[in-house]
């Protein structure tokens, strides 16, 4: 699995971070940290903090081959 956030987007929120604190975490009041391929164990965690995010800033890419990059939101 391949995660992408979209910083210029990204709001702060740190809803991701809540969610899949293993994947995201807020660096200071406005930084956000995250793990590019974070382990397929944390997939559930990961699209829901994708879903969640309200202004929609992390994509998720599943890098077994078959699935183009999607919005978390839309899958």
């Amino acid at each position: 699995m391949r995660v992408v956030v979209d910083l210029s987007r990204c709001q702060g929120y740190a809803q991701c971070a809540f969610l899949a604190p293993d994947a995201f975490r807020m660096h200071g009041e406005e930084a956000l940290m995250y793990d590019p391929e974070p382990d397929d164990a944390l997939r559930d965690r990961v699209l829901r903090a994708a879903a969640a995010c309200p202004v929609q800033a992390i994509l998720v890419d599943r890098l077994e081959g078959r699935q183009a990059p999607v919005e978390a939101a839309r899958s």
